[in-house]
């Protein structure tokens, strides 16, 4: 989510305010360079979460030949080797992103041997910088932090147990979507973030992936993930002040419509997060239309708004953005840039706000379901 503002298309004020009110320093920098850990493999990723829920209501794909393709067979075959997936604790709203869904995203991504990244929202709906609503199951709870510090030990645990018991187990595990304010909140969000009942909160995320990851003797990377990198400057520095240390991962949401950053200057924050808290970074949500026309009447989110000088909104432009961005990643020592609902085509269905896609004119598939140029940059 994307887009840090997916559901916030009625609120997209609110969106551009948490994204934005962070007191970030650029100058946040330490005068020595430390080298973040080695790895060979760069992570070219797709956010498929939608993809089960599209299919269902009858969108088919096509290859850059215009062939009729499984989804994930286009993306593995273009170069994508990491699948991102959201998982809602209990979403009565949908029949999607539930355990059982993600389960068959899951087996979709490894049955094509990709990696995957599990996203926890730690919430029954969309979790982002504007709302950290916690599941309704774990309401009464919501003062007692030793209780639901166990509650989200336990639901994690359990769910990736369930899943090792699949074979499913993923790469990297999200703990929690775009947490720029606390988690597991009600209602409107509570600033300044609280820490001793934040940090509790998240190190029991932390510490189940630990468990299960030692019982099951697997490596499991553990991510952190803050909407716009300017926010991850303060928000870091915070955790990590406050016992929030372990973890293997810095993940971000970059879109340019809602940062600070260009693509001129966005390499400083990056630069800064790696060679501060020594950690891998991964870009885990970026977007860019390839058109401005709507293929149906849901609005779009990434509009005229959106578009950077010499980066036009077409497949060539959607392509060239992917590429700079993904070398700017790598020339940071950065280690993976994942798009976000590149498959969210349009359909019957609805959402929560419209019938069609919010997202069509920005996906990897144009109007016609066929694979845009932009698939171009999982071969960077």
């Amino acid at each position: 989510m994307i887009k840090n503002a997916l559901h916030i298309l009625l609120t997209l004020s609110i969106v551009l305010a948490s994204c934005s009110s962070s007191d970030s320093n650029d100058d946040n920098t330490d005068d020595g360079i430390i080298t973040p850990p080695e790895n060979e493999t760069f992570y070219y990723g797709a956010d498929l979460s939608y993809v089960n829920e599209m299919e269902d209501c009858g969108a088919v794909y096509k290859n850059s030949d215009g062939q009729t393709q499984d989804p994930f067979t286009i993306f593995k075959n273009a170069g994508t080797n990491l699948v991102r997936v959201r998982l809602w604790h209990n979403p009565t709203w949908t029949n999607y992103s539930n355990l059982e869904d993600v389960t068959s995203t899951i087996q979709r991504a490894k049955s094509q041997g990709m990696d995957v990244l599990l996203d926890f929202h730690y919430s029954d709906t969309w979790a982002d910088p504007s709302t950290q609503e916690i599941p309704a199951a774990w309401l009464n709870e919501i003062d007692n932090t030793t209780t639901l510090g166990e509650l989200v030990y336990n639901y994690t645990y359990n769910t990736l147990e369930t899943l090792s018991n699949l074979n499913l187990l993923p790469e990297i595990v999200q703990i929690g979507n775009e947490i720029n304010p606390m988690i597991l909140q009600h209602g409107d969000l509570i600033w300044p973030i609280d820490w001793n009942r934040n940090s509790y909160l998240l190190n029991k995320g932390i510490a189940a992936v630990r468990a299960i990851s030692e019982t099951k003797e697997k490596e499991i990377g553990v991510m952190l993930h803050i909407a716009q990198p300017e926010n991850a400057l303060w928000w870091f520095e915070q955790a990590t002040q406050n016992g929030v240390t372990d973890f293997d991962w810095i993940g971000l949401s970059y879109y340019p419509i809602w940062s600070e950053y260009t693509l001129n200057n966005v390499s400083t924050p990056l630069n800064t997060l790696i060679n501060t808290y020594n950690k891998r970074l991964m870009i885990v949500e970026t977007a860019y239309p390839f058109t401005l026309t709507n293929a149906d009447s849901a609005n779009n989110i990434l509009g005229e708004d959106a578009i950077i000088l010499g980066y036009p909104a077409t497949q060539q432009g959607q392509l060239d953005y992917l590429n700079q961005l993904t070398s700017i990643i790598e020339n940071v020592g950065g280690e993976g840039l994942i798009y976000w609902e590149p498959a969210w085509v349009s359909t019957n269905c609805s959402t929560l706000w419209g019938q069609g896609s919010h997202w069509d004119n920005a996906t990897l598939f144009d109007h016609d379901n066929k694979a845009t140029l932009g698939m171009q940059f999982y071969n960077h």
